[in-house]
């Protein structure tokens, strides 16, 4: 049994690092030590999961390691950026090595199809939480920002939206759901589904975008505010999993999609008359897309339904404080 924090770094981790000769030093010193190519950038971002907070207490820990990586992934996405590097920092109550090997085996379902190297981090006793910094890189100034959307921009999702959320509700115990359609959002929950491949494709597509994390309403707000712009959302375009229309009200699933988080989908907007070369861009990549309003003129977001009314949700976008 391993007994000390070096051991467990060494027995568990050590091998997740990938054979990268941009990593000129990794695990097992101070600091690591990466090489970056010429004409590149690099995008970072980092992101900190909390039991209670952003996971329950009894969600498996190759969930909870897919869920951390895969945030951090989304950021990548949502700037165009190619994720190559992650550090990562784990807390736990106590030393459980079955707990940490799961985790691993789920850290692992990410890292080796995008080719990540874990280049070092740090695990210490204290509360559950886990702390992953992703590094990526990009062509110089080709990176997806928040600011850029302008009057009569087209505003896009991709995937389905909501399901984490139902996902959740569902963990809480707020919802009773059909085994079929329980497992398909639990794992939109705790296993989201990121596409690197369409961010990239994006950077000479789009002209703002963002990672959907903390629901649409709230995310495109952001967006809208960097770009100093507002927006008018039509409700019957958001796109809606089959298991949402089959267990879920209209109206409460379109709650769900615009104001509950974790989703990881991309919101992006682009020119009018880029429309079919998005569409075509992902048929190619098949991942679905949908166009789901405008960027107006005047300042705010308004959600209009199909009775050309305003539509407003009864929850409110997550906040973290």
């Amino acid at each position: 049994m391993a007994s000390s924090e070096f051991e467990l770094i060494n027995k568990y981790f050590k091998n997740l690092t990938d054979d990268d000769p941009s990593v000129q030093c990794g695990i097992g010193d101070d600091a690591a030590i990466i090489r970056i190519p010429h004409d590149m950038e690099v995008a970072l971002s980092m992101d900190t999961l909390l039991e209670d907070t952003h996971f329950p207490a009894d969600t498996p820990p190759s969930d909870i390691a897919y869920k951390s990586l895969a945030v951090n992934l989304s950021d990548m996405a949502a700037m165009g950026a190619v994720p190559k590097w992650v550090l990562l920092s784990i807390s736990l109550p106590e030393k459980n090595e079955d707990w940490i090997e799961k985790f691993v085996s789920g850290f692992l379902e990410l890292t080796r199809p995008h080719s990540i190297s874990l280049i070092g981090g740090d695990i210490s006793r204290g509360p559950l939480s886990i702390t992953v910094q992703i590094q990526g890189l990009l062509p110089t100034g080709s990176a997806l920002k928040r600011e850029g959307a302008q009057k009569d921009d087209l505003i896009y999702v991709t995937g389905t939206l909501g399901d984490a959320g139902v996902g959740l509700d569902i963990m809480n115990g707020k919802l009773s759901i059909g085994e079929k359609q329980r497992m398909f959002f639990l794992n939109s929950l705790n296993r989201p589904d990121i596409s690197i491949d369409a961010g990239i494709r994006l950077r000479t597509i789009a002209s703002s975008a963002i990672d959907i994390s903390d629901g649409v309403m709230a995310d495109l707000g952001h967006i809208l505010e960097a770009s100093h712009v507002g927006a008018e959302i039509e409700v019957e375009k958001i796109p809606l999993s089959e298991a949402m229309q089959q267990c879920i009200d209209k109206m409460t699933a379109w709650d769900y999609a615009l104001t509950f988080g974790d989703d990881y989908k991309l919101c992006f907007t682009a020119p009018a008359e880029k429309h079919d070369l998005i569409i075509d861009t992902f048929k190619e990549i098949k991942l679905p897309v949908s166009c789901i309003g405008k960027i107006t003129g005047e300042s705010g977001l308004n959600c209009k339904s199909p009775e050309d009314t305003f539509f407003e949700p009864s929850g409110s976008p997550y906040q973290h404080f």
